[in-house]
């Protein structure tokens, strides 16, 4: 069979007669165009890009739909069939105190755990880590139908916090794997959508399952856990095929280890032409050195962490307050409702932060320099709702307006938050910092959680006397957190001002983790915001 050959003195070479002779010829090719950096026109590297969003994008929402419907059912789960006394608290005998330790349970055993769950996902095969994870958390929620009281409850939350920690910093560190950090605040809003699809899905569907109340023996409840917990299962096990691992170098062979030898491999995500132009835009992801302790020390002590700690506090704190207490605020509001009625109100608080996440993520990724000013406008907007929550008690539909507000508000606040992690950490530590930032910031900025589910509304005995008053002074309380993530945001914008954020001389000269490789193509262009060019408007035919 032919090979090719090449003379010493001449360079002449003989033409390949096989197909084997013409593929060698194809990774000749290939090896000699990643030997120098090369650019490529941004209409090209766009459709690279779109490509990745088919492989990735779907998987991660459809994945993070189910795991926060697990996460959030046993909110809607206290309203379920409550007429006739199937609703979790009366089936388990809850308190209002039960009901919030279990909820504030998940957050504790999420925050010890979000940290060593990213790094180990580094580490390891993120696609495998991923996968677990899902597997994992449909697991723990198929065991939600056994509860039969208030400690097997509060068991399996806090289970169900161990197996999801790192799903969500995991996501965002995944997406800087396979995009610049200035593109990952649109994806990261594209499936975050998956979560306020799901809370309107919970609310909706539960309709359904409490009409199943009584079939097969299970009450409408725990029809709905044993159905996501199930389906979380079978996903867990597809994305083993679904998920591509990280990025390989074109022409080269992707290594199997010894424990993950016996899993299914999946596909590269990109092949041919399209691996090259990858591995040219974004040449730091394919040449990062192995992070060691020192390397993890230096994120820890980076005081930019702690602003974007305060920031997620506020924001994920409202958030998951208005996600688990919703429904019983729209109680409050007007105590005639029946459940089913509060179920079909619930799900517009979360149409409306869907649309808020289209329409603001794609904006703040084309003008990224301007993270705090869009993550701000968005606090205010939540701020708004609340006080409208609170104090336009002569009109209960202007009270519900005020969730609307609150939930458009939330909408493009977590995504800029942790797309502004990304940024500033992937460049000033590079992929260790990635995955330790966006792990902290999710982890401890969760207790801003606890403090909601824990601390606030049921959870608050003071606070939770019937009246136009209820829960003043929890909603008082969500202001001034999301007071505290405004501040933050400026005080963050000032000190990068002032103090800048280049690349920590730390890991500068080391290795191949060299300046020269951090600087590829989507590097450069990110010293420029993209703005509103390119845009379907301005493009010509």
């Amino acid at each position: 069979m032919a090979r090719i050959t090449q003379s010493s003195s001449l360079g002449d070479t003989i033409a390949p007669s096989s197909k084997d002779a013409a593929i060698t010829n194809d990774v000749a090719r290939q090896e000699e165009c990643l030997g120098e950096i090369q650019e490529y026109d941004i209409a090209r590297v766009e459709k690279v890009y779109r490509k990745l969003d088919l492989r990735i994008i779907p998987a991660f929402w459809i994945l993070y739909f189910l795991c926060s419907a697990i996460r959030s059912n046993i909110g809607i789960a206290q309203t379920m069939n409550a007429n006739v006394g199937h609703d979790l608290m009366s089936v388990l005998g809850l308190t209002s105190r039960d009901t919030s330790m279990a909820l504030a349970l998940f957050y504790v055993s999420y925050v010890i755990f979000d940290f060593p769950s990213n790094l180990i996902m580094s580490r390891l095969s993120p696609r495998v880590w991923m996968a677990r994870i899902v597997f994992a958390v449909g697991v723990i929620g198929t065991c939600f139908t056994a509860v039969r009281d208030a400690w097997s409850l509060k068991l399996l939350r806090f289970l169900l916090g161990v197996v999801i920690a790192g799903m969500w910093p995991g996501m965002a560190y995944y997406l800087t794997l396979f995009y610049p950090p200035s593109r990952t605040g649109k994806r990261i809003g594209m499936y975050f959508t998956a979560s306020q699809v799901s809370a309107a899905v919970v609310g909706l569907v539960s309709a359904g399952f409490q009409q199943m109340d009584g079939l097969g023996g299970l009450v409408g409840f725990q029809w709905m856990f044993l159905v996501y917990g199930l389906l979380a299962v079978i996903l867990g096990v597809v994305l083993l095929w679904w998920l591509p691992d990280r990025p390989l170098a074109p022409g080269k062979t992707r290594p199997r280890s010894k424990w993950s030898g016996w899993l299914p491999q999946s596909p590269e995500a990109l092949k041919g032409e399209d691996a090259i132009v990858h591995y040219h835009d974004l040449r730091r992801v394919y040449h990062s050195r192995p992070w060691n302790l020192r390397d993890l020390a230096y994120v820890l002590i980076d005081w930019r962490l702690w602003p974007l700690v305060l920031m997620y506090f506020g924001v994920v704190g409202v958030g998951i307050g208005t996600q688990l207490y919703g429904n019983i605020i729209i109680a409050s509001i007007n105590p005639n409702f029946t459940g089913v009625q509060i179920s079909l109100l619930f799900a517009p608080i979360w149409m409306m932060d869907f649309a808020a996440i289209l329409l603001v993520t794609p904006i703040s990724d084309r003008f990224h320099r301007h993270r705090a000013l869009f993550f701000s406008a968005a606090v205010c907007i939540q701020i708004a709702g609340l006080l409208t929550v609170t104090f336009a008690l002569a009109d209960p539909w202007a009270r519900y307006g005020g969730l609307l507000m609150v939930g458009f508000g939330l909408g493009p606040t977590v995504p800029i938050c942790m797309t502004w992690t990304n940024e500033i950490f992937q460049k000033r530590h590079g992929e260790v910092g990635v995955a330790a930032a966006s792990a902290l910031v999710s982890g401890l900025g969760n207790l801003g959680s606890i403090t909601t589910t824990y601390a606030l509304y049921t959870g608050w005995p003071e606070d939770a006397a019937k009246g136009p008053h209820q829960y003043r002074r929890s909603n008082f309380v969500m202001i001034g957190i999301l007071g505290v993530s405004i501040l933050s945001s400026i005080v963050m914008t000032v000190l990068l001002k002032v103090f800048g954020n280049e690349r920590s001389q730390k890991l500068t000269g080391n290795g191949s983790d060299s300046e020269e490789e951090f600087q590829d193509g989507a590097a450069r262009r990110e010293a420029h915001q993209r703005g509103f060019g390119r845009m379907w408007w301005s493009r010509q035919g």
